[in-house]
């Protein structure tokens, strides 16, 4: 069977999560985006992982994210709570903060930490593997100088696409990952990107994580759902205080400090993945699924009526269509667009545009992410030259 999961989450026990990010929250309105299998995230955690040992018998997978001592992030999936106790207990002789931060600083490198996962039966991958601060390619010029081996898998992160990363020879033979790395429960966080894989069942934590095995293994990863990688907010080389946009030679050619406010600037992953490819070539191996393009439906409908996310009116038309269809992934890619307009027209009509390839993207920088328009807008660059339009094309 074809379900939709999103294997990388944090609960409310890591930086910058909401406090309801919780089981009960995440159980809730995780099959409302349309998810069928939900990563729990850090359950190296000692509380999160008490709260996941209350819900073994859930559709969920279990999941952590750890920071090794080249601030390389890495992403691990474990079959059973017995193996997350026995990681936590390796990775706490080397971790200031394993019970401070959902997301823990382990000062080990990248192949003991592979060696660790793998000894308990565990899978590991790099997690948003070209985000600028804290991400494989940030730190190392190959997957291989890192963990001395092949990995299960790589997420390819907000700003990134599988394009972008089967430019990356050494990647090819490579599963990718599309998450949402939420810190929140909401729709447009939570599943804002997802894989679809052919499963034989679900269960609880430990048939799960054999099915994401298989999967991985053989190669039953059916489609990626993510964020056009414009609306991430690391794709275009930035300003990390101004946002301005800058090539790649006018970064270089200013130490990578802006001009402008002497802000740092951020190489972005469009460039990094370009710096990366030697043959400059997007070439998909037979087995890699096609990515589509999504965008979270209440940004759609924020646009549409000119409100922002988390106001009245945009809750009230989110939930219209999700009582009419059930969860936000059916409104999104299934619906009959004729029957979308009857709900509202004008949220029809950017479904639409959506669809169709034709919504212009303002695309982000620095850390400021990339948002939607109905029209071409003017992209901040240092040296203003192109229009948003141009840019798209």
């Amino acid at each position: 069977m074809i379900i939709n999961a999103d294997l990388h989450i944090h609960s409310k026990y890591s930086m910058g999560t909401s406090k309801y990010m919780d089981i009960e929250h995440i159980l809730k309105y995780g099959p409302v985006k349309g998810l069928d299998l939900i990563a729990t995230g850090d359950c190296l955690h000692s509380k999160w992982l008490e709260e996941i040992e209350k819900n073994v018998n859930k559709p969920l997978l279990l999941s952590t994210e750890v920071e090794d001592r080249n601030r390389v992030h890495h992403l691990i999936y474990l079959p059973h709570t017995s193996q997350a106790h026995d990681l936590r207990d390796k990775f706490s002789k080397y971790s200031k903060n394993i019970d401070a931060d959902g997301r823990p600083r382990v000062s080990l490198n990248g192949m003991e930490i592979i060696d660790a996962v793998r000894d308990i039966g565990g899978l590991i991958g790099p997690a948003h593997a070209f985000t600028p601060w804290t991400s494989i390619y940030k730190s190392f010029t190959s997957i291989y100088n890192c963990y001395a081996r092949k990995p299960d898998f790589i997420e390819l992160g907000l700003s990134a696409d599988t394009d972008m990363a089967d430019m990356v020879e050494e990647l090819r033979d490579l599963p990718f990952l599309s998450n949402s790395d939420a810190h929140s429960f909401y729709s447009h966080r939570l599943g804002r990107e997802f894989n679809q894989m052919d499963v034989d069942e679900l269960g609880g934590p430990e048939t799960n994580f054999e099915e994401v095995k298989k999967v991985l293994k053989h190669n039953k990863i059916t489609a990626n759902y993510g964020l056009d990688p414009n609306l991430g907010k690391y794709h275009l080389t930035a300003c990390t205080r101004c946002y301005t946009r800058f090539t790649l030679e006018d970064a270089t050619e200013n130490n990578f400090k802006c001009p402008e406010c002497k802000g740092t600037i951020k190489r972005g992953v469009h460039d990094k993945t370009l710096e990366l490819s030697k043959d400059k070539k997007v070439i998909h191996p037979d087995f890699r699924p096609k990515y589509h393009k999504i965008i979270p439906l209440a940004e759609i409908i924020s646009l549409a009526i000119g409100k922002n996310i988390g106001t009245k009116s945009v809750d009230t038309i989110w939930e219209q269509y999700i009582e009419k269809y059930g969860n936000e992934i059916n409104v999104l890619i299934n619906e009959d667009i004729s029957e979308l307009k009857k709900i509202n027209e004008k949220v029809g009509h950017i479904i639409e545009l959506f669809r169709t390839g034709k919504i212009y993207i303002y695309p982000g920088g620095g850390g400021e992410y990339g948002h939607i328009s109905k029209v071409p807008v003017t992209v901040k660059w240092f040296k203003p030259k192109l229009t948003l339009d141009s840019w798209v094309k």
